[in-house]
């Protein structure tokens, strides 16, 4: 699934669920997505590092 369909998918939710939302909430960080692809990034150089590692 594309990065733009989940986007699409939770802006829908969040239209059809905001009349049970409390008002009192803040809205999810939008950091999260840049945090989650750093967390990525340093997990598959890890991986590449690894194995690397086990070549030489």
């Amino acid at each position: 699934m594309m990065v733009a369909d989940m986007n699409r998918l939770e802006q829908a939710a969040r239209v059809s669920m905001s009349g049970f939302q409390d008002a009192e909430l803040p809205p999810a960080p939008r950091s999260s997505h840049l945090s989650l692809r750093l967390g990525t990034i340093a997990l598959l150089a890890a991986v590449a590092l690894t194995a690397a590692w086990q070549l030489v």
